[in-house]
């Protein structure tokens, strides 16, 4: 179904939306479990994040897991959630506007969580936009505010945003016209092939041009905090152990070791050639990234086979750091 574009109507319908403005989408829900250990430390082993504020008797909960000891599950239901939050996705599906997705969120930390606090949640539909056109289709951004507390008092709050919006119509192609006849008894030789898809380019900003640098220059660069000393991959603003924004590099050896990785056979991707390997490359260093490995046919990749650092060009004018099988891991031997 598609949406009227009539604009009486999108104002009826603006005006119907702005009215849930305000209500609660959740009063007083109790997050399904208290702030436990084992949580935190899959939540730490997920994000590679090794703080030690997260281990022993002091331990607390990582600040961004806010949101995580509020979400009801696998289900997505929650018997907390009051009426109008479904009410008003109800009168957007009916509409037309029947896709979501989420565009961007804001957290705050009033203090630290700790195992067995027991978290209560209050949310409230905060706005709705006018109608916006977007590259994924028209469509209606709702900002929701939770406020999360701990024995009654504030220890955080999450303003989450989402787009709930009609697709943009997927232009199929036509039917295929059978060949005109040809005039001429020779074979055709065509002189031209067709274009390989190129691969999708890096989004360079200031925070990771350095990076890319030295690239170039056929360098694989380390962040490193100049206060606390942690190195960090991938590039970031700031600290994550100690939260300075002052950084320094140091010059990967380009010797590592693969520390896990996924063969890819679908979705395909126009500008790769299924099945691949993908992997998780732990550096020398300690730091992990994400990368090709060279050198194997996808199935020889292994858990723990040694890999060096190196540089291929690729749609003839891209570098990117590789890296190419040396050894077998304990799984099995490199080909």
């Amino acid at each position: 179904m598609r949406p009227p574009s009539d604009v009486h109507h999108l104002l009826d319908v603006h005006h119907l939306l702005k009215a849930f403005e305000g209500r609660p989408a959740a009063v007083s829900a109790p997050a399904p479990d208290p702030v436990n250990l084992p949580m935190i430390r899959h939540w730490c082993e997920a994000m590679g994040d090794t703080g030690p504020a997260y281990t022993g008797d002091d331990a607390i909960a990582p600040p961004t897991m806010l949101q995580a000891w509020t979400m009801p599950g696998l289900s997505g239901v929650s018997s907390a959630r009051t009426p109008a939050y479904d009410e008003l996705f109800a009168l957007l599906d009916g509409a037309g506007y029947a896709a979501v997705v989420a565009t961007d969120c804001e957290q705050e930390y009033v203090r630290p969580l700790r195992p067995g606090d027991r978290l209560t949640f209050d949310t409230v539909i905060e706005t709705v936009s006018p109608r916006k056109t977007t590259k994924l289709g028209a469509g209606y951004f709702i900002t929701t505010m939770m406020r999360v507390r701990a024995a009654g008092e504030l220890v955080g709050t999450h303003r989450f945003r989402i787009l709930k919006y009609a697709p943009v119509p997927v232009q199929l192609p036509g039917p295929v016209q059978p060949p005109a006849p040809v005039q001429h008894p020779e074979p055709a030789h065509p002189t031209t092939h067709p274009v390989r898809p190129t691969r999708p380019r890096p989004v360079i900003n200031r925070d990771n041009a350095p990076f890319w640098e030295g690239v170039a220059a056929h360098k694989l660069l380390i962040q490193r905090c100049t206060a606390c000393g942690t190195l960090r991959f991938p590039w970031l603003p700031g600290c994550g152990r100690c939260g300075s924004p002052a950084w320094g590099t140091v010059e990967a050896c380009g010797s590592g070791t693969v520390y896990s990785y996924v063969v890819m056979h679908h979705p395909p991707f126009p500008a790769f050639d299924p099945p691949y390997a993908v992997a998780l490359v732990e550096l020398a260093e300690g730091v992990r990234m994400i990368s090709n490995i060279t050198g194997v046919p996808y199935d020889g990749v292994r858990i723990g086979m040694s890999v060096e650092l190196e540089f291929i060009r690729v749609d003839g004018e891209w570098e990117l750091p590789v890296f190419r099988a040396q050894s077998a891991g304990p799984e099995g031997a490199a080909e």
